[in-house]
């Protein structure tokens, strides 16, 4: 079970990667909402159900923000994300590493519906990938870990090349 966790953490790593090299935000959502569903099942099926379902709602909000960003999208996901905290703070007694993986899935989620320049973006998503690496390190996700060192990897790199080029 852990190589096929494993495998579609890898199958992840590689889509956000080409994610994270596109210059068009719309282009971005689309392939990171392949990624991002990857990497759910990837903590699925490691027992990390903050990551699985904060990735999971990512997926789906890409997707629904490539035809809708107005503000009803925009608290749908917010409450869906506060409403799962709730749920296992609360319902299951999950412990407080959860209070980061939802974190950072509300950063995504306000920052892929809210902002349209992609460079803005990156700059939010370091802040939301630095707190999915502490949450995958946490969890002892091997592909979750690469999965956000690489993204932080793209992110730095791309920023350093739009800043060089203006």
């Amino acid at each position: 079970m852990d190589m096929l966790a494993e495998g579609f953490g890898a199958l992840a790593v590689v889509l956000n990667f080409i994610g994270y090299r596109q210059n068009k935000v719309e282009k971005y959502l689309f392939v990171s909402s392949f990624a991002l569903m990857s990497v759910s099942i990837h903590f699925f099926m490691l027992d990390a159900m903050a990551a699985g379902i904060g990735t999971l709602l990512a997926s789906i909000r890409n997707m629904v923000a490539l035809k809708y960003r107005g503000k009803s999208v925009l608290f749908f996901f917010v409450a869906a994300n506060i409403g799962f905290f709730i749920y296992e703070w609360f319902g299951l007694d999950h412990g407080p590493l959860i209070i980061v993986a939802y974190t950072s899935s509300l950063i995504f989620t306000v920052g892929s519906i809210v902002i349209r320049d992609a460079m803005r973006i990156r700059q939010w998503f370091l802040v939301a990938e630095s707190l999915g690496l502490i949450y995958s390190v946490s969890v002892g996700s091997i592909f979750g870990t690469v999965f956000n060192v690489s993204n932080l990897s793209s992110i730095i790199s791309k920023l350093y090349m739009e800043r060089r080029r203006n």
